[in-house]
Formats: C-alpha cells, structure tokens, sequence
C-alpha cells in the first residue's frame, strides 16, 4: 500500500513538474529562444508519454510480484508493455530505439513536387538527344509510341507501388515491402525466395553499367563532333574521357558530386531550349513531306528500346514514394510528370527531325552549326562526366552488396577491411570496372545501338514485363477485368517489343564490333 501511495505522489509531482516546464517553454519561447522545432517537440512529448507508461507498468509489475497470490492472474501484457499496433514490447525506457521509433515518423520527407521533379530528372536526361533518330526511322509511329511509352510508363510505375501495399487483418491498407527487390522475391517466394530479387539486381546492374558506357561513348562522340579539326580520334577523346572519370574508383560518398546534379539539370534543360529555339528559327524549310507513315523494318526496333529507356524510372519509384509527405499524392506526380515528358520528347523530336529530315544523326546536337556546336557539346559533355559518377556509384552498391557483403550468402570475402577502408583488390575491381566501360565504348562508339539495346533489354523488362508479372502475381484476386486486360496485354505487346528489339540491336552491336575490330 506505501508503494501504491508513492507511485502515485510521483506521478503527481511529475505531472507538476512537467505543467512547469511547458509553461517555462512556452515562456522562452515568446522571448524569441525556442530550443527545437514544433515537430521536434512533439516527438519528445511522444517520448516522455511513453517513457511515463512503461515507469507505471514496471511499477504496476512491481506491485503484482509482491502482493500476487498463488493462483492468481498474471498480469496482461497490456498493463506492463505499451503495445504497438498490439504487438510487441516497448524498449527501455529512454532507449535510442524508442525515439528513433517514435522520430522516424517525423524524419524530413519530401513533397510532391520534390518527388515530380526526381522522376523529371530520370526521365528527361540527357538520352532525350537520341529521340529524333527515332523518328528518323520511325515516323509518325515513333511519335505514337513516345506517347504510348509515357502512358505505359504511367500505368506500370503506379501498379509496381501496389505491389508494396497489403491488406491487414482490420482490412486497412498498409505497406509491407519497401523496394523493387522485394517485390521481385515476394513473388519467388516460397520455392525461391531470393531469385526474383537476384534477377532484379543483374537487369539493375546491366542498366547502370550501360549507362556508364553511353556517357563515355557521348562524351567522345561530341567531342570529335565539336572539334572535327583537331587530329584526335573519336577513340582518343573516350579515353581522354576515361582518364577523368578514373577518380571515381576511390569514391566513398557522392555528397561532393550531388552539388551539381541541379545545375547540371538546368543547363540540360538550356540546352533543349536553344536547340528548339534552332530549330523554330528554321520553320519556314521544315520537310513535313519526310515524316513517314512506314517504318524501316530493320532500324526501327532499335527505335523502340531508344524510347522505352529514356522513360526508365521504376527502379527508384518505392524508395521515392516511400519518402513523401503523402504517398496519396503519387498517382497525381506520376501524372502530371509523364504528361509533361511525354509533350516535350514529342515536340522535340517531331521538331528536331522536321529542321534535319535525313540527315538527322544519333546525337541530334551534331546537326547544329559548328558556330554553336562546340559551345553546346561541351556544356554536354560536363553533364555527362558529371553524371557518370551516379550510375556508377550505384552499380559499385549493388554488386559490392551482392557479391562481397551478403553475410554467409556472399561469394567473394568482404572488399572492405575492419576500419572501413577499401581493399586494394576491391579497389582494383572499382578501377578494372571502369575501363570496362571505356573498352565497350571504344570498340562500339554507337550511341543509337547502346541505347536501344538497353532499352530493350532491361528498359523493357523492368518497365513493362516485371511490374505487369508481378501485379497479376501478388494482386490477381482482387483485380478488375480490365486491370487484368491491361497487364496481360503490356506483358505481351512489351515481350515482343523487347524481343524484337534486342535481336536487332545485338545484330548491328556485333556488325559493329566486326568493323571496328577489322579497322
């Protein structure tokens, strides 16, 4: 019974003492020194709340042990352990997982316009330049499928996150899985639960590593392009290329490299702006009369993969919109930002194509007049050494994570020693990675070709194929008829699209390589 009493005589002057301190707080305050933000506050008083029950449950225990009778009820778990969401203890009192529990809710997350612009970013990189080629041999259907492209892209990127959401026992709609990985292992599962997630990693890492090597391969396509005088090969300017890109080997962070994605973006962004500009400057000779209703049936394959990857951008929408404000707003960002994709690759490359008309080349700002030629493709050139450091930091991720980190699972020992520091031999792997992708870009500098074989190989896999298979795999039960029809029909309009155009970019890739191999 005394302890009964001096529990609650605590309890009290707890309470005091807390009315006291928000009134002091609410004092400074006023006085202009408030100690933490509002969202700050209100995680500590979550804190202090819940810290406050688990002291009255240990003491509730208390007086259960000293005054229980045999026989008697044990206590609920509810009277000694705050439960969350009805599972599960709370940890110690004043412990970093019960804040970092409670303050993960209130981490900063980003808006939906911070969202739009990261998948505008994804989808309207610099590969937009190849688009005109597309149209070259592609007419007017090339301009159908930039616009079926987007609406699919739209529809599969929405259907993936789905995939992320269950329903629970109370029949409220939660988040279960957190990457595209666990998707892909969740409908593997449970004959192989890691098979999905494995295939996932491989079409990851071929598309980063192809990105790497199309960054060089533009890098010095543009470079000779720009000083056609000087006696330097378009194989000497990728090595030239290399050379700078070499440090990237030793990267252990990208905070220094992040400070110019934004600036790169806009100067992107510039740079479409005065190509258009060009090109309006030139509509009275615009050749309407070459956009063709038929297709070159050799070349347009490829087309298709050139289109379908400069929309790649599921790879990162979980993460993406697992760090909104409010995923609710998801569907209407994905909207609005393929809408706008979807307008501007279209104009731009119905205009670009109209100014060149055949003479359109893989990279359209080698059509521009040398007067302004250099000065464009040298601000491109800084974007894609800028870039390459992204892709590659990301593959060096995943294979490090799949092959050297993967616990027992891994299948060489880890490349980093006890204090953290890489390996010489995993240095070595980063740095042999790298000239990977300069030997690639030296024996097939074909913009076109690498783009639409990527774009038909894992563009379309992890675009249309995966998202597709996997809704109808994790969701069929509750499916509508004519999400069913959509998905069934996207696998199969996108296996044949991939199908088709990977065969022919891996014949003209293997002609190529047989030229350069013979010169």
């Amino acid at each position: 019974m005394a302890t009964l009493l001096r529990s609650k005589l605590s309890n009290v002057a707890t309470s005091v003492s807390n009315k006291s301190q928000a009134k002091m707080s609410g004092m400074f305050a006023r006085m202009g020194f408030q100690a933490a933000t509002d969202e700050e506050a209100v995680g500590f008083a979550h804190c202090d709340d819940l810290d406050m029950e688990h002291r009255q449950g240990l003491q509730m225990d208390i007086l259960k042990s000293e005054g229980g009778e045999e026989g008697a009820e044990p206590p609920l778990e509810g009277d000694i352990h705050y439960q969350r969401d009805g599972t599960g203890p709370l940890p110690p009192s004043g412990s970093k997982e019960a804040c970092s529990e409670l303050s993960g809710q209130g981490k900063p997350k980003i808006t939906a316009w911070e969202a739009g612009w990261n998948v505008t970013n994804a989808i309207q990189g610099m590969f937009v330049l190849g688009l005109p080629y597309a149209i070259l041999h592609g007419g007017y259907l090339g301009l159908f499928l930039i616009i079926f492209a987007a609406v699919v892209c739209c529809y599969t990127g929405k259907i993936l996150i789905a995939c992320l959401y269950e329903e629970n026992e109370d029949g409220e709609i939660v988040r279960v899985r957190d990457s595209y990985v666990d998707i892909a292992n969740a409908c593997c599962a449970p004959r192989f639960p890691t098979l999905g997630g494995r295939i996932v990693n491989v079409a990851q890492i071929i598309e980063l590593v192809m990105t790497c090597i199309l960054y060089v391969v533009v890098s010095g396509n543009l470079m000779y392009n720009s000083f056609p005088n000087l006696p330097v090969s378009q194989k000497s300017w990728s090595i030239i290329a290399t050379a700078v890109l070499l440090p990237c080997a030793f990267l252990k962070n990208l905070k220094a490299v992040s400070k110019f994605s934004l600036l790169c973006t806009l100067a992107h962004f510039v740079i479409n702006i005065l190509v258009i500009a060009y090109c309006l400057s030139r509509a009275r000779d615009w050749a309407w009369d070459k956009v063709k209703f038929y297709i070159d049936v050799k070349k347009f394959p490829i087309s298709i993969g050139i289109i379908v990857f400069s929309y790649t951008s599921q790879i990162f929408l979980p993460s993406l919109e697992g760090n909104m404000q409010n995923p609710k707003e998801f569907h209407c960002m994905m909207n609005w930002t393929h809408i706008a994709a979807c307008i501007l690759k279209g104009l731009f490359a119905l205009v670009a194509y109209l100014t060149w008309a055949d003479e359109t080349k893989e990279v359209i700002t080698d059509n521009l007049p040398s007067t302004i030629r250099a000065v464009v493709n040298i601000f491109l050139v800084a974007k894609a050494l800028l870039s390459y450091p992204l892709p590659f930091f990301a593959a060096v991720e995943v294979l490090e994570r799949s092959l050297f980190q993967d616990g027992n699972r891994a299948f060489f020992p880890n490349c980093y020693g006890g204090d953290g520091r890489l390996k010489s031999w995993g240095l070595t792997l980063r740095c042999a990675l790298v000239v990977f992708t300069l030997l690639m870009a030296i024996y097939v500098p074909h913009f076109a070709l690498l783009m639409g074989l990527t774009g038909s190989l894992t563009g379309a896999g992890l675009c249309f194929l995966l998202p597709s298979l996997f809704h109808l795999k994790l969701l069929w039960r509750k499916l509508l008829w004519h999400h069913v029809f959509f998905d069934v029909a996207i696998f199969v309009i996108g296996g044949i699209c991939s199908v088709s155009g990977f065969i022919h970019s891996l014949e003209g890739l293997i002609e190529a390589f047989r030229t350069n191999a013979e010169d």
